[in-house]
């Protein structure tokens, strides 16, 4: 944690030194101790600390100096940094201006000059108002900082952003953040340039494209070949899981997601079915680790990058980038796992993103505080996010159409579910419209005795999955849901002759294109449980390693 500053400021080159020798005597073990000249330099300085959310403990500055009084100084100063102690440096001449100071600048104490010895006349004052500071001082987050409105579709994509690529940061409501409207009034900032993201550094983007967010979270946003052996298209639980295994096996591999690592199982709040992990462990866990996993053996990871299209070239794949950018490669993997379904009733687009949010429990959950909230589906993803939003709403409702949750959701969870008393599940229900002003207020569920509305501060969707697969433009076989056909299931396809020219049959998890696999979730068959999408991805990377014997 980055120490507290006390700022001394003198235009006399002996004096400062002599405040500043005094100050680091004292103070350095728990303060940082600036000492400047120049009262404008100063000035220019605290804006940049304030930015990057660093403390001022104490103020230190002599009354007479040339490029402004030092009451002037202090009352700049004091709109950066309120709680900030002040003191005045002076001589006897000017204690008048030091007792007006009192009002003016809400002054703590004027030192005469000169102060010697400091362990008689300034030690003992400066350490009674670095004690009263001290015990009102809580210390402020530091790293990223977040501001924006709550329901806001612009604020969520920047928060969900940042928790799924697991960046810690601190949101900041401006509508009820003293700190937030500060630190945008301090910068000359204006709602107009809402959501604002301030890096620890003290820089910030407005109104932030995701793009320009990551390049300057330093995200690998170029790959730095153009030859691998395999790409990995998708960083869920089958694409870190073949990454793992690609690049440990001595393949040259490279892993891309256009989103954040860990996929839909990256934002659940509890997996408590995962071998090896009788606690159990949450999404974001399970990606950091398998991400650093990844890295440390040799995976090369490009994200936040999307894939448009993919290409041939003898038996070379090429896939283009949303950039216009090609990477070549020997084989392709393609985990890009699913989306949740769009639940299309009347008016849960108007909220999305504004009180209405798909998956995204954890990131939001905070704004749920003492709410109703309700959460739509009736599957693993919808019960973990229940459990983790009973933590904090007051009342938690599960809607279903099904008359229970025994046919679709595990034991376990069934049971917790069961056993907390501020959830609720709604058999035989559903949502018809959703209504508000700018953010989702009431929703109108129907159920089979009565159709109803009610209070809801927020609504998460989790009902079913379709395959991430409209960008592939129908290249590889797919069964009529959409999800990509492997091994066995591609020969009984009228068309797949058309497309194989290989004498063998496919491989167990090769799609309809030699060379090109498909494992996790988008694969037709998979079973859906992150365990089973780890053993695919694994799995990918043996046949990889075959087919790559072949050519």
């Amino acid at each position: 944690m980055k120490k507290p500053i006390i700022l001394a400021v003198d235009d006399d080159q002996q004096v400062i030194r002599a405040v500043s020798r005094d100050l680091r005597k004292q103070y350095r073990d728990a303060y940082r101790i600036i000492a400047t000249d120049s009262a404008k330099e100063a000035l220019e300085s605290l804006q940049e600390m304030k930015n990057q959310g660093q403390e001022v403990a104490l103020f230190v500055s002599d009354q007479r100096m040339p490029e402004m009084l030092g009451v002037e100084f202090l009352e700049k100063a004091k709109k950066l940094f309120p709680r900030a102690k002040r003191v005045l440096l002076t001589a006897y001449s000017d204690t008048d201006a030091a007792i007006q100071a009192i009002n003016e600048v809400q002054l703590d104490y004027y030192l005469m000059k000169p102060w010697d010895p400091p362990e008689e006349k300034m030690y003992p004052v400066l350490d009674d108002l670095l004690d009263e500071w001290q015990a009102e001082y809580i210390p402020d987050f530091k790293g990223i900082r977040l501001i924006g409105y709550q329901f806001s579709p612009k604020s969520h994509k920047v928060k969900d952003f940042l928790a799924g690529n697991l960046f810690p940061y601190r949101w900041y409501d401006i509508e009820t953040s003293e700190e937030a409207k500060e630190l945008m009034e301090s910068n000359g900032l204006d709602a107009k340039d809402l959501p604002i993201i301030f890096f620890e550094d003290g820089s910030y983007i407005q109104n932030p494209e995701i793009p320009a967010v990551a390049s300057k979270l330093g995200l690998n946003p170029k790959a730095s070949a153009e030859m691998y052996d395999v790409i990995i298209i998708g960083a869920g639980p089958a694409g870190l899981a073949a990454a793992v295994y690609g690049s440990s096996e001595g393949l040259k591999t490279l892993l891309v997601e256009r989103r954040a690592p860990g996929g839909q199982a990256g934002t659940s709040s509890r997996i408590e079915n995962y071998l090896g992990f009788p606690k159990g462990l949450s999404g974001s866990d399970l990606a950091r680790r398998a991400l650093s996993q990844a890295t440390r053996l040799g995976a090369e990871v490009l994200t936040p990058s999307e894939v448009r299209e993919i290409k041939f070239k003898d038996q070379y794949k090429i896939i283009v980038l949303t950039d216009g950018s090609e990477l070549m490669a020997k084989s392709l993997v393609l985990t890009t796992g699913v989306d949740y379904r769009k639940l299309d009733k009347a008016g849960i687009e108007n909220f999305t993103g504004a009180g209405i949010y798909y998956g995204a429990a954890t990131t939001e959950a905070n704004a749920c505080k003492n709410e109703d909230v309700y959460v739509v589906g009736g599957g693993n993803s919808a019960g973990q996010a229940a459990m983790y939003l009973s933590q904090f709403a007051r009342r938690v409702f599960i809607i279903i159409r099904r008359e229970n949750l025994v046919s679709s959701m595990s034991t376990y969870l069934i049971d917790q579910i069961n056993n907390t008393d501020n959830i609720e599940v709604l058999p035989c229900t559903e949502v018809i419209e959703a209504h508000g002003s700018n953010r989702l207020e009431h929703l109108t569920l129907k159920s089979e005795e009565e159709t109803r509305k009610v209070g809801a501060a927020a609504l998460f969707i989790f009902i079913g999955a379709r395959p991430y697969t409209d960008w592939m433009n129908n290249t590889f076989l797919q069964d009529d849901k959409g999800f990509l056909l492997t091994g066995r299931d591609l020969a009984i396809q009228k068309d797949f002759k058309k497309n194989w020219k290989l004498k063998r049959e496919p491989f167990l998890l090769e799609t309809s294109t030699p060379g090109i696999f498909a494992a996790g979730d988008v694969r037709s068959g998979a079973m859906n449980r992150v365990a089973s999408a780890v053993g695919e991805g694994a799995m990918s990377i043996s046949l990889v390693h075959k087919y790559l014997e072949e050519v």
